[in-house]
């Protein structure tokens, strides 16, 4: 019996052609699951990127953190700038250094790159400053946000809520089931159709963020 159906499914493979068959294949699995689909569990989905994005306490908290990351980023190229200037000039004059004296700038040099080097990890590492600067001013807006997804989670009585912007790939979403706007509507915030039509276009053009949300650094 088991030969007689592995020939059959040759036959027919050879018959309908390899996307033909397979296409047979899903249409008899979904007809096997429809039955089942009033037994499915309650699911929607949310946008938190697109949540946040409009949100004006997120936007201030963002162009603070742009603010202080530009002001640290500036004095870590100064470092940079100045032992790269310490640097040249030490090979111009190396000629008329005595061998003690080379050391003595060598040094200097390298515990200059040290420094520099401290401070940007101080300042940019990970739980460096901004790292905490971040948690202080973005993490409640986020708690915020989590809450009131519970919330809608709870009043409809949903199973599962998916975050489309997650790293979790969505093949394809029905907007009937995205409840990003409905939590800016908990959150009192009522912006445009032009605001969320922008903020949607820049989701399609966008580079994936940093770790901590703001632009690649030195």
């Amino acid at each position: 019996m088991k030969l007689k159906i592995h020939e059959f499914q040759s036959k027919l493979k050879s018959s309908m052609g390899k996307a033909g068959f397979q296409k047979l294949v899903l249409t008899l699995v979904f007809m096997v699951m429809i039955p089942f689909a009033n037994y499915a569990q309650k699911f929607a989905y949310v946008d938190t990127e697109y949540i946040l994005s409009l949100l004006p306490d997120y936007k201030s908290a963002q162009k603070k953190l742009n603010e202080i990351a530009e002001t640290w980023q500036k004095e870590v190229d100064e470092k940079y700038e100045g032992i790269d200037k310490m640097y040249k000039e030490y090979q111009a004059e190396k000629i008329l250094l005595t061998p003690d004296q080379q050391k003595q700038r060598e040094d200097e040099i390298i515990n200059k790159e040290k420094e520099a080097k401290k401070f940007q990890q101080d300042k940019f590492g990970y739980e460096g400053e901004l790292f905490k600067k971040r948690q202080e001013l973005v993490k409640p807006i986020q708690d915020k946000v989590f809450e009131t997804i519970q919330k809608i989670a709870k009043e409809d009585a949903l199973d599962f809520i998916f975050d489309k912007s997650s790293d979790m790939t969505m093949l394809f979403s029905n907007a009937k089931y995205d409840k990003s706007d409905n939590i800016l509507t908990l959150l009192g915030v009522a912006p445009s159709k032009e605001e969320k039509e922008k903020v949607k276009e820049k989701q399609k053009t966008d580079l994936p963020p940093s770790s901590d949300g703001l632009p690649p650094r030195r």
